[in-house]
């Protein structure tokens, strides 16, 4: 009997022990998913509205955002209480700065499976021109790769403007599908979320950025996608 008890505690230390590994072990095993962008992504609600649809689904345990970030400037407050607020969104930033600069060290630090992003306004903004912007997608891309050659990728079409500028926006969004068609590949496939089509300027609250009913759209176009994905990644 006392053998058999000091085996018994022994076995519930070696657990109790093995707990925390265990935890870090399931969260290391999660899917991880990086929403990338400037304040689009950064001061919305539409990756909360997406981590929504992923809980509804049952994977939001089993996935996780990711990002140098941990932020909710806009006070979302989604169904899911406990929403995951990481992301790489950086008000005011540019894709070619991004690109050039930022993005390398970004998944070094925080390495993602998938990858969902929405660039360019500030690019337009600033007169880049639409070649600029897609050789900086073309470079991402490259780096995404190379830190993850299994990286799925969604490339969000570029909400309107109410400024002068939307025609700029119209000209990268018209390049986009046949720059995603040239570099998709069968191990890290690029899809494209029309978060253009149907949104209107009475769904941005400031010229630019979403209002609640922005917010829904882009949330309605890419949740989808990325639950495909997740779906895929995690075998189900």
């Amino acid at each position: 009997m006392h053998v058999s008890n000091i085996l018994s505690t022994l076995s519930l230390a070696s657990l109790a022990l093995a707990g925390p590994v265990q935890v870090v072990e399931r969260q290391a095993q999660k899917l991880k998913i990086m929403p990338l962008g400037d304040s689009i992504t950064e001061i919305t609600c539409w990756r909360a509205l997406v981590w929504d649809q992923l809980a509804a689904a049952g994977l939001a345990n089993q996935v996780q955002y990711v990002g140098s970030q941990n932020s909710n400037p806009q006070n979302c407050k989604p169904s899911t209480a406990n929403w995951d607020q990481h992301h790489e969104g950086h008000s005011g930033w540019l894709a070619i700065d991004i690109a050039n600069s930022y993005l390398t060290n970004w998944l070094k630090t925080t390495p993602a499976d998938i990858v969902m992003f929405m660039l360019g306004t500030n690019d337009v903004f600033r007169g880049r021109t639409t070649n600029d912007i897609i050789a900086a997608y073309t470079k991402m891309v490259t780096i995404m790769r190379a830190a993850n050659p299994k990286t799925k990728i969604i490339v969000d079409l570029v909400i309107p403007l109410s400024a002068g500028s939307n025609s700029a926006i119209q000209a990268l969004n018209a390049r986009i599908p046949e720059w995603a068609k040239g570099l998709n590949s069968t191990e890290s496939p690029i899809i494209i979320a029309d978060c253009y089509t149907g949104f209107q300027t009475s769904d941005l609250r400031d010229g630019v950025h979403p209002n609640l009913s922005g917010d829904k759209i882009i949330a309605s176009r890419v949740g989808p996608l990325l639950l495909d994905y997740v779906r895929q990644s995690l075998g189900k």
